[in-house]
């Protein structure tokens, strides 16, 4: 993509996801994300309704009249996107492909995050880190974060979850709010996200087309696998060869589901042709 083009499309999608960040999303992240605790803000008089629990005697008595402590949520937190960039997510039958969908629903929790004046860092993963942008503030970097994940080229084309939880774990010590956008289809991670999990608090947004669920009859096809280029000819007219697919499929989604469950991790499926909007609104109306 040549840098012209490049700029259109960070662009456009920057005017779309703030949009529903200014406008949708803030209030629900800041109220699903709570921050790290309450810090003394204030002392002011007590008005009817206030928690008398929170008056400060000490003042009371100096003044004579009731007064209250003040606190403040402590808002700052980190926002970790891990993004999995490896063939499979190329992959599409709509229109919309996977890595400009998925580039939308990282800006817009990147714009809600920023609202909240919260860091945003970013790991593109294979089964290697490809790139790892550490956690800051502002536009700057959540439009570099955007160009990275409309141009970046992965050096592989594999996917391995455990390997991303792992570099996780190392490079950020303090909890963290992590969503990881990816098709999961990937060797055993549990392990390494049940780790995390007790540290971080995580969300997997699964990313698929309706495309993959089934195996149309078309005969005797050529199929690459995108991951390790293998070419491979599938007889698609045999009902065996087509439910044999399905049934992998719906075991690759069942293992995401249970893997995810068992650790305490949020769980968002989301298809390419399904409004992600809806869907992280729903989510985060469903946590707070």
């Amino acid at each position: 993509m040549d840098t012209k083009d490049l700029l259109k499309k960070v662009r456009k999608i920057e005017i779309k996801t703030r949009r529903l960040s200014d406008h949708i999303f803030g209030g629900e992240y800041h109220s699903t994300f709570k921050g790290k605790g309450m810090t003394f803000s204030e002392v002011r008089q007590y008005q009817i309704g206030d928690d008398v629990r929170t008056i400060d005697w000490n003042v009371t008595a100096r003044y004579k009249e009731p007064y209250i402590k003040v606190f403040e949520e402590e808002r700052e937190q980190t926002l970790m996107l891990m993004v999995d960039v490896s063939g499979s997510k190329f992959f599409g039958t709509n229109d919309v492909f996977k890595n400009e969908y998925v580039t939308e629903i990282a800006a817009t929790l990147s714009f809600s995050a920023n609202q909240n004046n919260d860091k945003i860092g970013l790991i593109l993963f294979t089964d290697v880190i490809e790139l790892y942008i550490p956690p800051k503030k502002g536009k700057t970097h959540i439009l570099r974060i955007i160009r990275e994940l409309l141009d970046f080229k992965p050096i592989s084309k594999k996917t391995d979850i455990h390997f991303a939880f792992k570099f996780l774990s190392n490079v950020q010590k303090n909890k963290s709010i992590v969503f990881i956008i990816s098709d999961f289809i990937s060797p055993d991670y549990f392990k390494s996200l049940k780790i995390s999990s007790s540290k971080h608090d995580i969300t997997g947004i699964r990313i698929f087309d309706k495309g993959e669920e089934s195996i149309p009859n078309l005969g005797l096809i050529q199929a690459i696998d995108s991951e390790t280029g293998v070419v491979s000819t599938i007889n698609t007219s045999s009902s065996r060869v087509r439910s044999s697919y399905k049934k992998q499929y719906l075991s690759n989604v069942k293992v995401f589901e249970n893997n995810f469950k068992r650790s305490g991790a949020g769980i968002i499926n989301c298809g390419i042709e399904e409004s992600y909007v809806k869907k992280l609104l729903g989510y985060f109306k469903n946590r707070s």
